[in-house]
């Protein structure tokens, strides 16, 4: 439909050539906007911290970026990866595979901003608001999310000004955004202004109403929230325009890919050809929250092939070879399938 091709335009996936970056340049890596980019002057910029406090905050981005910062490597995912593969499809981002990317996020640690404020002890939850706005469902809002505080209160999880070594650009969130490694990117909050700290639970419409995995239509179901296991392979050979099926020279095929979770270490990954599986060669994680880089070796015959890939992590969860069932299609980390020709 007209609405899913104008999102396809809006928002841009990470290109699996890219997966062959341990880090994905800002340029390749996914994006997923809600509504309008908003317009971020960075001099101007501040953060407010209030609500259940003992000490309001009203902070610049000049006086953040002087405080003592960290440099995390983190691999995010859209919660609706895959949804593009799911039948009958949610009308909404069609992604395919492409909506993962790993950066490098520079920013002060936002416990460190919680405890100037002082949290009362009733709060909680803490709310993360956007300065995009627009309609979901028929609601007005600004994007905003909520994390409790034992979750906020992580040391990784960060006030971000600076992706890769430079500023954070317009599309990913310029001036600051937050950044909780482990999550899917919805908790990652764009453009943020205000942090709410809360007696309740959050009833906005993106932590709510949206971003639950559910089996049934109408039923409140789990929230979203870590990254549940998956993996992807780089195609490999030369594409078809169109259809993007692959081609390929019969003989030795190095085979590349990254696999993640937000559960821990990736144990190991599996790789497949017409269904015969075998163990592929597994790297070292770069950090607590990157993926992984994975290895493989095709003795690639002439003919039509089908190459699959699935990881298995810390604990015990491996990737599915169908898609669960998903009536909004988040979380689909099925098993990828490349269709390849060799020549």
């Amino acid at each position: 439909m007209q609405e899913e091709v104008a999102l396809a335009t809006r928002n841009s996936g990470m290109p699996l050539e890219a997966l062959r970056y341990d880090v994905t340049p800002a340029g390749l890596h996914y994006l997923l906007i809600h509504f309008d980019i908003p317009e971020g002057d960075a001099a101007n910029w501040k953060l407010r911290v209030d609500g259940l406090v003992s000490r309001p905050l009203e902070i610049g981005l000049a006086q953040l970026q002087g405080m003592p910062s960290k440099t995390v490597r983190v691999t995010l995912e859209c919660a609706g990866n895959g949804r593009g593969q799911g039948s009958p499809r949610y009308p909404s981002m069609p992604w395919l595979e492409e909506g993962v990317s790993t950066a490098e996020w520079t920013g002060v640690p936002l416990a460190e901003l919680l405890k100037q404020a002082g949290l009362h002890e009733s709060v909680q939850e803490l709310v993360f608001h956007g300065a995009d706005r627009g309609f979901d469902g028929g609601i007005e809002h600004s994007y905003s999310r909520s994390l409790r505080p034992a979750e906020a209160m992580r040391g990784d999880v960060l006030l971000v000004h600076s992706m890769n070594g430079a500023p954070l650009l317009p599309q990913h969130g310029a001036p600051l955004r937050l950044v909780v490694p482990g999550w899917y990117g919805m908790a990652s909050v764009k453009w943020l202004e205000r942090i709410e700290a809360i007696d309740r639970a959050f009833d906005g419409v993106q932590q709510a109403l949206s971003y639950h995995f559910r089996s049934v239509v109408g039923e409140k179901g789990v929230p979203c929230t870590r990254m549940r296991v998956n993996s992807l392979m780089a195609p490999p050979g030369i594409p078809d325009f169109y259809g993007r099926r692959r081609t390929v020279e019969a003989g030795p095929v190095a085979i590349l890919g990254r696999a993640w979770s937000g559960d821990g270490e990736i144990k190991r990954v599996e790789f497949a050809v017409d269904g015969d599986w075998q163990d592929a060669m597994l790297d070292q994680r770069a950090g607590p929250h990157a993926w992984q880089r994975w290895q493989a070796r095709w003795d690639a015959s002439v003919g039509r092939h089908e190459l699959r890939c699935r990881a298995t992590d810390v604990t015990g969860a491996k990737q599915p070879l169908e898609p669960p069932w998903d009536v909004t299609g988040f979380g689909n980390n099925a098993a990828q399938r490349v269709e390849v020709v060799v020549r």
